[in-house]
């Protein structure tokens, strides 16, 4: 784990909520030089503690305007299936989120789809053809209240 100082998580913190924030700004945020600031950006990025940059896109913008969150449970949790279920995960475009996890359920995973009838296709591409899954439930998202990947941040 990386050793994070007050300028640190002061940066993070900024940049959580904007990561379009100029280094001149951070700096003045942070009261440190733009140089120092774009210094200990580069660091926390290569030191994985920034993971990426990304913005949040409206999904209506975009034609996917149904989410789902789906608990997801395998035949058997042997190390092997639940690797190749990971990786249909992270090779899946519709997966927006995948959490593997503890409880009821296997995988907790968040969807999203143009309509119904695309997730009926996914769900028949995706669940229905892979054998190593026992069941899904799936939630519909009614409203999104929050997006964000912001974590809070102590000293």
């Amino acid at each position: 784990m990386t050793d994070l100082d007050r300028i640190d998580l002061a940066l993070l913190e900024a940049v959580q909520k904007n990561n379009r924030l100029t280094a001149d700004e951070l700096a003045e945020i942070v009261n440190l030089s733009p140089t120092a600031c774009q210094r200990r950006l580069k660091r926390l990025r290569a030191d994985g503690v920034i993971e990426a940059d990304v913005a949040i896109v409206s999904p209506k913008a975009v034609g996917r305007y149904i989410t789902m969150i789906v608990l997801v449970s395998l035949e058997r949790e042997r190390a092997d299936i639940v690797d190749r279920f990971k990786t249909a995960i992270r090779n899946t475009r519709e997966v927006m989120i995948g959490y593997y996890v503890t409880g009821d359920a296997d995988f907790i995973l968040v969807i999203t789809a143009k309509d119904m009838e695309d997730y009926e296709q996914f769900t028949r591409r995706f669940f229905y053809e892979n054998h190593d899954i026992k069941g899904f439930k799936t939630m519909v998202v009614m409203d999104r209240v929050k997006a964000s990947f912001a974590f809070p941040l102590q000293e």
